[in-house]
């Protein structure tokens, strides 16, 4: 069992890379667009 198999991350399947990668790509793209909302929110752009 791989230590990400434990602790907050107890479920079958945790330790893939699959999961990994497509759990970072959702929190980069919703940083990305935090930093789109922001901009646009402090200057009027368009």
């Amino acid at each position: 069992m791989s230590d990400l198999n434990r602790g907050i991350m107890k479920f079958e399947g945790a330790d893939k890379p699959v999961f990994g990668s497509d759990f970072s790509f959702l929190v980069l793209g919703a940083i990305i667009g935090l930093i789109i909302w922001a901009l646009n929110a402090a200057y009027t752009v368009g």
